[in-house]
């Protein structure tokens, strides 16, 4: 097994919640992806907000997301 070691401020430490100071590469990239997923959610409800969406139903959004995917054929 191989050592890396990967700098980084205390703020992007505690942003990515690492538990500890030593931990396997594929647990870091878990704990990367996740946050990037959160990320991506927290901007696509501010997209909604924005544009008005955010009030729409379950029902609004399959029936818009048919009505796109119809639109493509």
């Amino acid at each position: 097994m191989r050592t890396i070691s990967i700098q980084m401020s205390d703020v992007e430490y505690s942003t990515y919640g690492l538990p500890k100071s030593s931990f396997y590469f594929s647990e870091i990239v878990d704990l990367i992806e996740r946050q990037m997923a959160r990320q991506a959610l927290r901007r696509s409800v501010e997209m909604a907000e924005e544009n008005n969406l955010s009030y729409m139903t379950m029902d609004e959004i399959n029936a818009e997301i048919k009505a796109a995917r119809k639109c493509r054929r």
